[in-house]
């Protein structure tokens, strides 16, 4: 008797690890990417230092290295990648409909994201939060002078919702100059019809950033909010989300150890047991996903680790690491162990 039900509680087991294995809504992402041999990623449509197309229309910023790095660890070609522009209104329908396979612009990893759209958030590649902008010529050096001002803001969107609260919370009046399309809402704040412009504080450095009289604009010092910002994927896909993850945490890991896109080769021989798992030299971490044990050498390789992809796309928008930093310099960025 004890025999069978310790028997049918290993198959049990095993069915419940077999249903896990497999993506719940049907789809396998990692499976369509090898067929059609690219990685569809969803992008901001125009953010400096984010994702953007340079003068060769090839798209540059953290958030493209983001999606390139899960090409190299699945089709070992970081330029196996199609980036599709997505506006704050579509861009979790075009994820939810398959439209593309992750998410990478911009989106604030929230409960209300998670528990209600059918999305998971794999990593954050960015802990930003919401500040305000507002023209020199005006005198303001603090958010708290803004009572009665008029605040230029995108609908729809967390900015709008923690713009209310921090505004409420400090018994403050405000007038919303509520437009949808992120170039027109700039566009009215350039021209005046604003008094502020909030949004995350590394949009409005990579906004400030593009413009000829950058000087002419002031970042107020206030943070309101915690706005971590990473890539997501559909849920129940469990095996995508995992690379997607581990991709992240693999350029978080390579910089922890001085290992870059430059000097990879010496690390090689390491005796360090922890480098020889994350550079696919021991163990069978890739395969466990599904994609080659040297998957982390090729996103090293191609797109750099952590440092330098920061380095590339944040620094030229004059934005300090801070927070952004790795957990050995007191920052947030911390990956868990390769084993």
């Amino acid at each position: 008797m004890m025999r069978k039900l310790l028997l049918g509680l290993c198959l049990g087991l095993a069915a419940l690890a077999q249903a896990k294995a497999q993506p719940q809504n049907g789809a396998d992402t990692v499976a369509a990417i090898k067929a059609r041999g690219l990685v569809i990623c969803g992008v901001s449509v125009n953010a400096i230092g984010f994702a953007v197309p340079d003068a060769r229309g090839v798209f540059r910023g953290i958030d493209v290295d983001a999606c390139r790095s899960v090409a190299a660890a699945i089709l070992g070609d970081a330029g196996k990648v199609r980036f599709v522009p997505t506006t704050t209104q579509v861009r979790f329908t075009a994820l939810q409909s398959g439209e593309v396979d992750l998410l990478v612009r911009n989106t604030t990893w929230s409960l209300g994201r998670e528990a209600q759209l059918g999305l998971a958030f794999a990593s954050i590649n960015f802990y930003d939060g919401q500040g305000f902008m507002v023209r020199k010529s005006s005198g303001v050096t603090s958010a708290r002078q803004l009572d009665g001002a008029t605040i230029c803001v995108q609908p729809g969107t967390t900015t709008e919702l923690n713009l209310a609260d921090w505004f409420r919370t400090h018994n403050l009046r405000f007038t919303p100059v509520i437009i949808e399309q992120v170039e027109e809402l700039r566009a009215a704040f350039v021209s005046g019809r604003c008094d502020a412009y909030t949004n995350d504080a590394s949009s409005l450095a990579s906004f400030r950033a593009a413009q000829g009289n950058s000087g002419d604009f002031v970042l107020l010092p206030e943070i309101i909010s915690k706005e971590p910002l990473g890539a997501l994927v559909r849920k129940g896909d469990w095996r995508f989300f995992d690379i997607v993850r581990w991709s992240h945490f693999a350029m978080v890991t390579a910089e922890e150890y001085g290992i870059t896109s430059q000097n990879i080769d010496s690390f090689m021989a390491s005796p360090n047991p922890d480098i020889q798992r994350l550079l696919g030299r021991t163990g069978e971490f890739g395969r466990a996903m599904g994609i080659e044990n040297d998957w982390a050498v090729k996103i090293i390789r191609q797109v750099g680790n952590l440092g330098e992809v920061w380095e590339r796309n944040i620094t030229p928008l004059g934005i300090q690491r801070g927070i952004n930093g790795l957990w050995t310099q007191g920052g947030l960025q911390y990956a868990p162990p390769i084993r």
